[in-house]
């Protein structure tokens, strides 16, 4: 498009595989400040392993990673102590309490008055009541707005969120969309990694649909849609369907999935 400005997120040739097994296929990605990006398909189609390499969590196979230019692969320790993660199945330390985690997050990421922040988020979240509960003793979703309070906390410039929301009830789940376009109005950027292709078209600039470990569109919605009647589901399907077709294809007809 012309844009000469340093994308936050930039991937060339980007790759991972285990052993013979190829979970993520050279891909190139670029996202820039005050974008909201969003990588969206099915389970297992290769978007957790998406995500953990561009935020240092895991080292490529190959190709080029830089964030907030710095190397991922370099230096993964600088990579995320500037920025905000909310990784899928992870969960706070079991035996501290909320108010104990945020404290240690706040002061980790040297927030000045992190009392009152801690104590913004547990009130923003419902979570005072359960303040000095431990986490391991908390439900799903309690413990999910913990781990989102701690990527929220300190208004991370570039935040980077995988299934955000798989555990929270609507009202949550609709606190939390408002919350990140406001942040992406006020300068920060998004990446966000799901299957819920609502989000897609209340939220995201620009997305990619993934499949197979592959990319198999990326743009804008109206991009991404070949006619005004196509809805993203049908573009979802249409683009997916296909994708799963052609790998039955390949397994029945032994056909080589090398381009």
């Amino acid at each position: 498009m012309g844009d000469t400005i340093t994308p936050l997120v930039k991937a060339v040739d980007m790759a991972k595989k285990y052993g013979d097994f190829i979970a993520l296929h050279p891909l190139n990605v670029e996202v820039h400040s005050g974008e909201f990006f969003g990588v969206f398909g099915p389970n297992g189609a290769g978007k957790s392993t998406f995500i953990k390499l561009l935020t240092g969590q895991l080292k490529p196979s190959k190709g080029l990673i830089e964030v907030l230019g710095i190397n991922a692969v370099g230096d993964p320790q600088k990579l995320k102590a500037n920025i905000g993660i909310v990784p899928e199945s992870e969960s706070p330390p079991s035996f501290l309490t909320p108010v104990e985690f945020l404290e240690f997050v706040a002061k980790l990421r040297n927030i000045h008055d992190y009392k009152s922040e801690v104590e913004f988020w547990l009130d923003w979240f419902g979570l005072e009541e359960k303040r000095n509960t431990m986490c391991k003793d908390l439900s799903k979703g309690q413990r999910q707005k913990v781990m989102l309070s701690a990527a929220f906390i300190h208004k991370p410039k570039l935040l980077f969120l995988d299934e955000p929301f798989a555990n929270l009830d609507p009202i949550y789940q609709r606190k939390c969309r408002q919350w990140l376009l406001d942040h992406v109005k006020q300068g920060g950027t998004i990446f966000l990694c799901s299957h819920v292709l609502e989000m897609a078209e209340r939220m995201c600039n620009r997305m990619a649909i993934i499949n197979d470990g592959k990319v198999l569109a990326a743009g804008s919605v109206s991009e991404l849609k070949i006619s005004k009647e196509e809805t993203l589901e049908d573009v979802f399907i249409r683009l997916v369907g296909r994708s799963i077709e052609d790998v039955e294809r390949i397994n029945e007809e032994g056909i080589s999935e090398e381009e």
